[in-house]
């Protein structure tokens, strides 16, 4: 979470410069620490991590930097009146911040800045232990399904929210609606985080404006997120990059209706990239909509017809007790970033981490396993070790030992 005007200042000067993406974002973070400490750099030190022409950028205030400023300083500053017993928060995370979804941190590709809008309080249900998957199964499919999908994914949506998984969709028209109103009619008291909304938009606007109102219920019982900065339009390009989230913050991929070229198809693709669990439900072979579902069951997605297939695939999911999960400290979260840079060196704890390391690759796993470390502060350490470079991060979400950078 930014604590101060300057740093959000920082954070969205990087995420504006032109030419710097994620990944871009992520190295510069890496070699130089928070944003303050990459514009403190010289162009020639700059031009160790990027393209001379990226640097000249690094170099220059971006376009549009000041009111983007203030529109979401000011943002952030509000909560949303929802016209019931519930408001809406506001925040937006970070790649330091240690309410940053763990489930994000593992895809390649986590994004620099998350804008989020909802039950923020409940961010830390979707960073479980790290030997547990989310709690959460995306449910995707068509924006013009038949009257039977539209109806399979309201009432799968029902049944797995009633099971105390979290729906999350896109907010588009068609399934995704379906899906996220049959997740808030399942959810229950118990289950505080009923449905997850990753949109396409700056989270300031609601697309299509015909889920207004189911936007105002997602907020009110569930979150809206977006990686996209405040007035972001609907645009085109945003959609298939925003469906990366929505397979990266689910244990597993519901397509219920898809025809062969459909964008869910990228979804389900993206969940299967990343050792997820996808399920597709059958149709008649005489509908295009479900060309994309049959598709996907001859790759190897498990058939389904119900909701309790798919419960019984993830019937390993350890529960949750609700009232008991500890909460996070919303209004001082540790910052293992900021904590680490003013202080220059790896802290004690940091140092038994190295240890647990070994001198092979090791996943997050099994670092929990022989440090006993919870998973935001497991995460923390590991990302210090990161900057520092005495850690190298693997595909597969593994980690390497190297030698400390001095």
């Amino acid at each position: 979470m930014v604590s101060s005007r300057e740093s959000l200042k920082a954070w969205l000067r990087l995420s504006l410069t032109p030419g710097v993406g994620n990944i871009t974002a992520r190295a510069l973070l890496l070699r130089f620490g928070l944003p303050e400490a990459v514009f403190e750099q010289s162009t020639s030190e700059l031009q160790t991590i990027v393209s001379s022409a990226i640097g000249q950028q690094l170099r220059l205030i971006p376009l549009g930097l000041e009111d983007a400023l203030e529109t979401t300083w000011e943002w952030l500053q509000t909560q949303a009146d929802l016209g019931t017993a519930k408001v809406a928060h506001k925040r937006l995370l970070t790649l330091a911040d240690s309410d940053y979804p763990s489930s994000l941190m593992l895809t390649p590709d986590p994004p620099c800045l998350l804008y989020v809008l909802g039950q923020t309080q409940h961010l830390h249900l979707l960073s479980p232990p790290v030997h547990q998957a989310p709690r959460a199964i995306a449910v995707v499919g068509s924006r013009n399904p038949t009257p039977q999908g539209r109806l399979n994914a309201h009432d799968f949506a029902v049944h797995l929210a009633q099971a105390g998984l979290t729906v999350v969709s896109g907010l588009a028209l068609g399934v995704d609606t379906a899906a996220h109103q049959g997740a808030l009619k399942g959810g229950s008291p118990h289950h505080p985080l009923h449905t997850v909304a990753v949109v396409g938009t700056g989270l300031d606007r609601v697309y299509p404006h015909q889920n207004h109102a189911l936007a105002l219920k997602i907020a009110a019982h569930g979150l809206l997120i977006s990686e996209y900065p405040l007035n972001t339009p609907p645009l085109t390009s945003n959609f298939p990059q925003r469906n990366r989230l929505i397979a990266g913050l689910s244990q597993g991929c519901l397509v219920v209706e898809a025809a062969a070229r459909s964008g869910s198809l990228i979804t389900a693709k993206q969940a299967l990239d990343l050792g997820k669990e996808v399920f597709a439900i059958p149709g008649s072979i005489h509908t295009t909509v479900s060309k994309g579902c049959h598709d996907l069951i001859k790759q190897g997605a498990k058939l389904v017809d119900c909701a309790q297939d798919i419960l019984e695939e993830l019937k390993d999911l350890p529960a949750v007790d609700w009232h008991t999960t500890s909460e996070p400290d919303l209004l001082n979260p540790p910052s293992a970033l900021e904590t680490f840079l003013e202080k220059d060196q790896i802290g004690s704890s940091t140092l038994r981490v190295l240890d647990y390391l070994g001198q092979d690759p090791v996943g997050l796993d099994e670092l929990q396993i022989r440090s006993g470390l919870s998973t935001s502060q497991l995460q923390a350490e590991l990302f210090q070790l990161e900057l520092n470079g005495a850690l190298g991060r693997l595909q597969g979400g593994l980690y390497q030992k190297l030698s400390p950078r001095r």
